[in-house]
């Protein structure tokens, strides 16, 4: 079923005429065994972002599929229009309103206080006075960046690697402190070259500032950083350098050149809140938390081909050529750190390694 985008110019002028006549009804959903309807309003850089968004639009095809709901989503083009774009379905009575990304909290917590009666769920935001209808979902992204720094530290061949953040903010700091935490753990002589773009939808820059960091000896270079990611890509490619991706696996969108992705289950958690609305146990009033404990994060496999790596010649993103390129990536480069990487994963989660949340703590000077 092909999904509703709803323009905001289209939300405001439903507003301004919502104002004087009354509230018009939403298209008919199609008939799937559920009344269910959930509204989605996606972070900056939108769909095809190959990264958080992307991973919670998936939640939802899955609970389409899988529960029979209907669901339709916003992209606004700026920050300030994601108050009005959540207000929409709001008014519309959609019995779950989602919010992607940390940018979105305060217009969240303003229009879910408006509408009480109203589900919300929120990715990437603590809410410390949390509303009785509000359930965040959020992850221990220094967890999995740990394993991401560990295993760039064992990678580079010339003691420096990179880190590209999208935004500096306390959620994007979770990232960096745990890839240097990681990278450190390993070789604490290390070189870690930090960036920020200021920006998650930037492709351009984040080719830019990797460029410069492969001047500087980086050999490897983590982001955090949405679509703006896709430069760091690119600049792998031109400069045959090791890329790590980040919150989906990203492994395919340069074959034989990302090592790895740092996976932020953001669909599984997303399906979660849909089918707890759709089978009667959502709770408000929750901030959930996913760790390494209860795989919210973790890395792709190091030593085996992944599904979203097979599917994506199933889906002709890539060639049979470029998935050998990956496998045969895996088998030479990060297939011989398989098993450090693991031992150091259950460390943590055994509590034998302590992360510090620099998201919490703030990013030392």
């Amino acid at each position: 079923m092909s999904k509703k985008l709803i323009s905001i110019a289209v939300v405001f002028s439903f507003i301004m005429v919502a104002a004087f006549a009354g509230f018009g009804q939403v298209a008919e959903a199609d008939d799937h065994g559920s009344d269910v309807r959930v509204g989605i309003v996606l972070s900056t850089g939108g769909l095809g972002d190959l990264s958080f968004n992307d991973s919670a639009y998936r939640g939802l095809v899955r609970a389409e599929d899988e529960l029979g709901i209907d669901f339709d989503y916003i992209e606004p083009a700026d920050t300030a229009e994601d108050e009005t774009a959540l207000r929409r379905f709001a008014e519309m009575n959609y019995d779950l309103v989602i919010g992607v990304g940390f940018q979105m909290a305060d217009s969240l917590e303003i229009v879910a206080a408006d509408y009480p009666h109203i589900r919300f769920a929120h990715v990437d935001h603590f809410f410390e006075d949390i509303l009785d209808n509000v359930v965040t979902l959020n992850f221990a992204e220094h967890e999995g960046s740990f394993l991401a720094g560990a295993l760039a530290a064992l990678v580079s061949e010339t003691g420096t690697i990179g880190y590209v953040g999208g935004v500096d903010f306390a959620l994007i700091h979770r990232f960096e402190g745990g890839y240097y935490q990681g990278a450190k753990y390993i070789d604490e002589d290390i070189e870690i070259l930090r960036r920020y773009a200021d920006d998650f939808g930037d492709p351009a820059r984040g080719r830019e500032i990797a460029l410069g960091m492969a001047d500087d000896g980086a050999d490897v270079i983590y982001h955090a950083a949405g679509g703006t990611g896709t430069g760091v890509f690119e600049a792998a490619e031109e400069e045959e350098i090791y890329a790590i991706g980040v919150d989906a696996n990203q492994n395919h969108v340069a074959p034989g050149r990302i090592i790895a992705s740092m996976l932020k289950r953001v669909d599984n958690t997303v399906f979660d809140v849909v089918e707890s609305v759709v089978d009667g146990t959502y709770e408000g009033g929750e901030n959930l938390f996913y760790s390494l404990a209860d795989d919210g994060v973790g890395i792709t496999s190091l030593d085996e081909l992944d599904v979203e790596e097979t599917d994506a010649v199933d889906q002709g993103i890539i060639t049979e050529e470029q998935l050998e390129m990956i496998r045969e990536m895996k088998e030479n480069i990060t297939a011989p750190h398989t098993e450090r990487i693991q031992e150091i994963e259950q460390m943590i989660i055994d509590g034998e390694i302590e992360v510090e949340n620099w998201g919490e703590t703030g990013r030392p000077e």
